[in-house]
């Protein structure tokens, strides 16, 4: 019985899904969606976009999240999940955490300079198109930069929020350097479901050249993570709360408290309320941007989530000195 990924190595929800079935050993084929596989991909699935995983009995799933959260359902063991809840919840706050805020460093750099979008349109365009001529690769290049740069409000880039972009991104990096000094993966020796969603962003920003360079310059435990996580492996059991919170509290209270979860309010009442457009304060800076309608979606299952534990009291006690809480009750 094989799963059916159809994806792409530039997609990093993409490559999520192919790390995770790496990590729990189920049979699967990974199939690049290009001219050649548009046909079959067309058959299952909903919307245009990869990943779109095909189950044993013919299902077409979309959504890395949804997927991860099926399959796992499917194979439970070895789960992703942290046997301690308050745990398990925090490794599920990163992974939202990755597919939403992180998708902003990785998008943002990739589209914002002439080296990454020369760099990612033609991979893109190669992707698409492995067996085409130059002159055909040249055109479909300048064709992909000119869609994706004038898209790059979809994540809130913009010349007034790049330099709030960038120094999330630099200090998000060292703030997991830091955390990945004595530990392998993110809750300890064995991946997690946090892991799985921040590694896709990071993997694709350490394929580019800005942000690649600068993860490789300033980030060698962080670099040695994005490697180890292509074909992820246990080598150990999960760790105490006691152990990872000293390491991993700074990138909650500066990334997910400071940053992420105010911004996903934000964007959820502009959702709730018809806005085309709003503001907040991010930080102490100002930021705007159209908001995303499926992250308030996803806002509203994070939540959802935090209900089913918002008894645990030492829950309670990390969310609020991360200044997490108030965002999520």
């Amino acid at each position: 019985m094989t799963y059916r990924i159809f994806g792409a190595e530039v997609s990093p929800y993409s490559i999520k899904v192919r790390s995770y079935f790496r990590y729990k050993g189920i049979d699967h084929e990974w199939i690049i969606r290009d001219q050649a596989s548009m046909p079959e991909f067309q058959q299952y699935a909903k919307l245009p976009l990869i990943p779109l995983v095909v189950t044993p009995n013919g299902e077409g799933i979309q959504d890395s999240t949804p997927i991860l959260e099926k399959v796992e359902a499917a194979h439970p063991e070895p789960s992703i999940h942290p046997d301690d809840p308050k745990l398990a919840f925090l490794s599920a706050l990163i992974e939202e955490f990755g597919d939403e805020w992180g998708n902003k460093w990785m998008f943002h750099y990739r589209w914002a300079r002439e080296a990454d979008q020369q760099s990612a349109g033609r991979r893109i365009a190669e992707t698409n198109m492995p067996d085409a001529d130059e002159e055909t690769i040249a055109g479909l290049t300048a064709g992909i930069v000119e869609r994706m740069t004038q898209r790059v409000w979809f994540v809130g880039s913009s010349e007034q929020t790049a330099p709030q972009i960038e120094a999330s991104y630099q200090e998000g990096l060292q703030q997991l350097e830091a955390h990945l000094v004595s530990r392998p993966y993110l809750f300890g020796e064995r991946p997690s479901f946090g892991d799985f969603g921040l590694w896709g962003q990071i993997y694709n920003a350490w394929s580019d050249p800005t942000a690649g360079d600068i993860l490789r310059r300033s980030a060698p435990n962080t670099v040695a993570w994005v490697e180890r996580m292509l074909t992820p492996a246990a080598t150990g059991d999960w760790e105490s709360a006691d152990t990872l919170l000293p390491t991993l509290e700074p990138l909650l209270t500066q990334q997910v408290g400071a940053l992420f979860l105010p911004w996903s309010d934000a964007n959820a009442r502009a959702i709730e309320d018809g806005e085309e457009s709003f503001e907040c304060a991010l930080a102490g800076h100002a930021w705007s941007q159209k908001p995303q309608k499926y992250h308030a979606r996803s806002l509203a299952a994070l939540r959802k989530r935090y209900a089913g534990v918002a008894d645990d009291a030492a829950l309670e006690a990390i969310l609020d000195r991360t200044d997490c809480r108030r965002w999520l009750a």
